[in-house]
């Protein structure tokens, strides 16, 4: 097949399983947790490596900011073989129980962002995969980080979130924000939405799992705000899971 024309790659890597992060400066960290390493393109914000887990290929690729982005690269990544999608990333934290330095594995997605709306409409959730999310929540908790599971909200504006009052529909935001916090939205970012969604149309299976940075609400409270800007336990946890799932589906093809 023809390279892919936005993440420049084809299906010669013969990977199913991929681990996305959106910063392509994180490819190479988390590509040297594999075996047989290697660069494979790079081409806007898509780099990627190919390395093995538990003798399987598996990919490693950036997707830059925001669901736009991550929709392309999932969709392109399909189209050359991949079936399994983990996102490891950052978030800010919104329950008050949330704190830096703690992951967050995401079991759904508020879908406030626009991709996913051109796919199928808001009444249809943006749910990650059972065994995926499973897989993540038991590797986050070997990793020794305290670990929360549930809802995250995904948004496209990053500034919208830290500074809402200074935009026009500034009110709207922050009501909206206000509500999630109410109905128990754990942390925020911008990409699980997008996946989920794709993964879902597209039949493929989606997780992801969050480093918390920080969390406004505390700060904004006079509660202790810690700052961890290191995702090296997300990035442990994601490899790991990888790993369950391939002797999973190993160990499934033996029985």
């Amino acid at each position: 097949m023809e390279k892919m024309y936005h993440i420049g790659l084809d299906a010669s890597h013969g990977a199913r399983y991929a681990i996305l992060p959106g910063d392509p400066g994180r490819v190479p960290a988390i590509a040297a947790r594999l075996e047989e390493p290697r660069f494979l393109a790079q081409n806007r914000e898509y780099t990627s490596h190919l390395g093995r887990i538990a003798g399987e290929p598996v990919l490693v690729m950036s997707t830059g900011m925001g669901g736009p982005s991550t929709a392309i690269g999932v969709e392109e990544l399909w189209q050359t073989g991949v079936r399994t999608f983990i996102r490891v990333g950052t978030c800010g934290g919104m329950a008050e129980r949330v704190m830096g330095g703690d992951l967050v594995v995401a079991q759904a997605s508020v879908r406030m962002e626009g991709t996913s709306r051109e796919y199928v409409d808001l009444e249809y959730p943006a749910c990650a995969d059972w065994e995926v999310t499973d897989a993540l929540l038991r590797a986050a908790r070997e990793t020794g980080a305290k670990t929360h599971v549930g809802v995250v909200q995904s948004k496209d504006s990053f500034y919208g979130q830290h500074d809402p009052a200074r935009m026009p529909a500034g009110a709207e935001l922050m009501r909206k924000w206000d509500q999630w916090i109410a109905a128990g939205c754990l942390a925020s970012e911008m990409e699980s939405a997008a996946l989920f969604i794709v993964a879902s149309v597209l039949g493929a299976r989606a997780g992801c799992v969050l480093s918390v940075c920080w969390n406004q609400e505390r700060k904004k409270r006079g509660l202790s705000d810690p700052q961890c800007l290191d995702p090296a336990k997300a990035i442990d946890a994601a490899v790991a899971a990888v790993k369950a799932l391939i002797l999973q589906e190993k160990g499934a093809a033996r029985a």
